[in-house]
């Protein structure tokens, strides 16, 4: 299976770094086998980044998306100018979605149905509170989760989707889960989606970890069983640390 490495960008950047961003980092990653790469910038850069990634084998993909196709939504993107501006994934459910504009996983669903319907692949994000995790409600919380944003998909939609678990403890703090406890955490997302679709499904869906993910952890990340990548915030804003990331996965 290919590990997949996407950047997050967040609301950072601009033109005039995303072109320095992306020559820079083409070259330090061209030796990088056996992995996809996907950026996701902000939206005012997905036009620019698709034109420099003409060429190139990294994806390109957005933040976020409305689950509508078009209408009277102010201030929100669609999936259809997502298709148009050479977007291959979407992130839906990000933490700070839910944290910050109260996404609720009704919502999400929705989101990542119309995502697969216009063949765009959605990064799931699911993940607990620090309260939670002490709570030993982990689990619970993380089921929950990935049941409720999957409910009516079917067994042919579930293989465009990568889940990815980010400890909402870990990001952005510096507090990177050790990669025993995010194992332990895919491990269940596996067995969950063993439970609910089949074991080819369960042992080919890609699940990704996301949480204050450096280069300096990114080895002992990847040498767990079921940590098929990364989803990197703030460490995917410089070339080096990510073309780092990107060559250790």
């Amino acid at each position: 299976m290919k590990a997949l490495i996407a950047a997050n960008w967040k609301m950072n950047n601009g033109i005039k770094e995303d072109v320095s961003f992306v020559k820079s980092f083409e070259k330090l990653i061209k030796n990088a086998k056996n992995i996809d790469v996907v950026i996701c910038p902000p939206f005012t850069l997905l036009y620019k980044l698709n034109e420099l990634l003409k060429n190139s084998e990294i994806k390109l993909g957005a933040q976020n998306m409305h689950f509508e196709e078009k209408g009277a939504y102010t201030g929100e993107v669609s999936p259809l100018m997502l298709k148009d501006a050479g977007c291959e994934y979407v992130i839906l459910g990000h933490s700070e979605r839910r944290q910050y504009f109260n996404e609720t996983d009704d919502l999400i669903n929705k989101k990542v149905k119309s995502a697969l319907r216009h063949k765009l692949k959605p990064i799931l994000c699911i993940g607990e509170t620090l309260q939670q995790r002490n709570n030993n409600k982990t689990m619970q919380i993380i089921g929950n989760q990935l049941i409720n944003c999957l409910n009516g998909i079917n067994e042919n939609e579930i293989k465009s989707i990568v889940v990815a678990y980010e400890p909402i403890w870990a990001i952005g703090t510096g507090n990177n889960a050790t990669p025993e406890q995010a194992e332990e955490v895919h491990k269940f997302i596996r067995s969950l989606l063993l439970k609910t679709y089949n074991k080819k499904i369960s042992d080919d869906i890609r699940i990704i970890y996301g949480g204050s993910v450096k280069p300096e952890s990114i080895e002992d990340l990847m040498k767990m069983k079921n940590i098929n990548g990364t989803l990197v915030g703030g460490a995917s804003l410089d070339p080096k640390s990510f073309a780092e990331i990107c060559n250790a996965a």
